[in-house]
């Protein structure tokens, strides 16, 4: 090539590459840096990474409401917009890093908050704290950090106030806009009159209405001697009729005012990692001589933020101004089949209908798996893979769960199509299940008839990010999908579930409660049912425990019986299902044990000849597990010392007392 032809190209590829970085930077307009901690982690070191520093900032977005990418935000065309017609918002940034750029993996790992919240050191260094990074103890076993990762923490909920342990989105409000709205409580106590807090303040406070079921599909009733009051506009006061308990529905229809376009918490974080992702200006603290370090990016969201992951995905945030991908994985944990209630005019980003509240809402729509399906209740085809399939956009996957999203979440949906059938996951995406796994392990749950399940899911969660770096990174293609299935008889009809157990288990009230899916029309206020999608429910085996699944060793060779569901005691809600917990309901210790109390399931000695017996069984599964890539080579000694000392089977909390 000759010089002259050589500049002519060196000159267009610097042409370029400036163009894609101002395309990049027009969405953060600013990145201002508040602090740098240079002792995060208690400056505590990890192996060849060394110390990490924390970067706190603030972020401002700037959104063109007329790029088809954010036409899909509802309301940002009714908001304010700046001299150059774009809508701000303005977040909160948490930069976990190495200290030595050096010495990152080059992978930015992003998780979005909680409710504000940081889980993931909790989630996969197993930290017995969430939400902080300030001691060394916050590390936990230091996973994370010990493989290089740089984490990425942003608001995206603009219904909540930023504070030193909460990260928000500041949106713009919709002064004087007004609609009708209707918010549900359970209270799980029985003091009366009690306050309930609205999402939206009253903008009439004479029009309102009241209503109280015992159970969702109960008919709604207003007692005579049930009332209630506006003790300010964000407040309303509920005297409690007589005859309903701590479980019962209420469900005030209010005019509500000045909703927030709370959907620019998807535009904000496509725009807030693209920015730290591929920006080489100087106000990128991840970029380094004109350069962004950063090369790939995963994204990560448990519960409510898993929810987020699958909606940002779906709604096609996922291809950047330059029509690249954001992620190039998602890790999607105890997500269910679920969304959020964020993109919609007075929305909820936190509601998510618990047993026994009614059983559909914004956050539970079609479509509900990342295969395309149709909804039989209007015709419509779609899938999470549609918007990304026609972008070229589309990510690695995984999505992890727990046996609670299956009687919590409508799980099954993921698996089958709305009318019951069995649908094929795409190429891209895995799915895994943690079988008899609650949705958190809880150390206590005293108004649950079951002491908490205690099965954490770090284990899971560590090879599962390992297998979609390697997925993303080498090509390397992950172990199949590990859920219950119609395929293998793994699950059965929900209607059928409450009649599998043949025989008794004391201690073990299972009926087969779940929460049902519901078809909504969402035009109307309150919605109104229209029909119901096909769920099902796992199969259980004879110790009362789910069948399928990824099988952890304190479920393969069990002391006890493990549940993804726990009921409330009575007071609370007699037929009702406590909110997050698992339960747990020991073997006996002996065959006469057992027999005295008409126990079926074999006791712990019948089983196990002795203690190394059952360590060697707890070695040979976690070995089983390792070389099918379920589990880290790491985490055998782990799994073997928690074995020899008894710990595995995680019996040892305090048992709940009725009340």
């Amino acid at each position: 090539m000759s010089k002259k032809r050589r500049w002519v190209f060196e000159m267009t590829v610097t042409c370029l590459a400036l163009v894609a970085a101002a395309a990049v930077r027009a969405r953060v307009t600013r990145f201002d840096v508040l602090s740098v901690d240079p002792n995060a982690l208690g400056g505590r070191s990890f192996g060849n990474v060394g110390r990490y520093i924390l970067i706190k900032a603030r972020a401002t977005v700037a959104v063109n409401p007329a790029d088809p990418r954010n036409t899909v935000i509802a309301d940002l065309d009714k908001a304010a917009r700046d001299a150059a017609g774009m809508v701000e918002a303005v977040s909160d940034v948490e930069i976990l890093t190495p200290a030595d750029p050096k010495r990152r993996n080059g992978k930015l790992l992003y998780e979005a908050p909680n409710r504000g919240h940081k889980l993931s050191l909790s989630a996969f260094n197993d930290s017995a704290t969430s939400n902080s990074v300030s001691t060394a103890r916050d590390a936990g076993d230091g996973y994370l950090q010990r493989q290089g990762y740089t984490l990425v923490w942003s608001g995206w909920q603009g219904n909540l106030k930023s504070g030193p342990d909460t990260l928000a989105l500041s949106v713009p409000t919709l002064t004087g806009v007004t609609g009708r709205v209707t918010a549900e409580f359970v209270f799980d106590n029985n003091n009366s009159p009690v306050v309930g807090e609205l999402a939206y303040p009253a903008a009439d406070l004479n029009t309102a209405s009241l209503t109280v079921r015992a159970r969702w599909n109960d008919v709604a009733t207003s007692p005579g001697d049930m009332s209630f009051r506006f003790v300010d506009p964000l407040h309303v006061e509920i005297r409690r009729p007589s005859g309903f308990d701590d479980g019962a529905i209420y469900q005030i229809s209010y005019v509500a005012a000045d909703p927030k376009v709370l959907g620019l918490g998807f535009a904000a974080t496509r725009d807030i990692v693209t920015f730290l992702l591929r920006d080489g200006s100087s106000e990128n603290p991840l970029a380094e001589d004109g350069r962004a370090l950063m090369r790939r990016a995963y994204a990560y969201g448990e519960s409510q933020a898993g929810r987020f992951v699958r909606e940002f995905l779906y709604l096609g945030f996922n291809e950047d101004r330059t029509h690249r991908m954001v992620f190039d994985g998602m890790l999607v944990h105890i997500g269910g089949a679920r969304f959020t209630g964020t993109n919609t005019r007075f929305g909820l980003p936190d509601a998510i209908p618990r047993y026994p509240l009614a059983p559909g809402s914004i956050a539970d729509r079609f479509p509900f798996t990342y295969a395309e399906t149709v909804d039989p209740f209007t015709g419509m085809r779609d899938g999470l893979l549609r918007r990304c399939s026609q972008s070229h956009t589309c990510p690695k996957v995984i999505q992890v769960d727990s046996a609670y999203e299956w009687y919590h979440s409508r799980e099954s949906l993921l698996i089958t199509d709305p009318v019951g059938k069995s649908v094929s996951v795409p190429p891209n995406v895995r799915l895994y299940d943690i079988a008899a796994a609650p949705h958190v392990p809880l150390p206590e749950a005293p108004q649950c008839v079951l002491r908490p399940n205690p099965l954490r899911h770090g284990p899971v969660l560590r090879a599962m990010l390992h297998n979609l770096d390697a997925w993303v990174d080498r090509g390397v293609v992950p172990p199949r999908s590990r859920t219950p299935n119609l395929a293998d008889g793994s699950l059965l009809d929900a209607d059928h579930a409450a009649h599998q157990l043949r025989t008794r288990i004391p201690g073990l009230p299972y009926t087969g409660m779940h929460v049902v899916a519901a078809a909504e029309d969402l035009t109307t206020n309150p919605p109104k049912i229209v029909g119901y999608f096909k769920v099902y429910l796992p199969r259980l085996n004879a110790d009362g425990m789910m069948i399928g699944g990824v099988r952890l060793p304190a479920i393969a060779v069990p002391k006890a019986t493990y549940t993804g569901w726990n009921p409330h005691v009575v007071g609370d809600g007699p037929t009702t299902l406590c909110d997050l917990v698992g339960g747990v309901v020991p073997f006996a210790q002996t065959r006469e044990e057992r027999l005295k109390n008409d126990d079926p399931r074999l006791s712990v000695r019948e089983r196990y000849a002795s203690r190394s017996a059952y360590v060697e069984q707890v070695d040979k599964v976690a070995r089983a597990l390792v070389r099918e890539r379920l589990m880290l080579p790491e985490d055998l000694p782990r799994q073997h010392a928690a074995a020899v000392d008894d710990t595995l089977a995680g019996l040892h909390s305090p048992k709940n007392k009725a009340r």
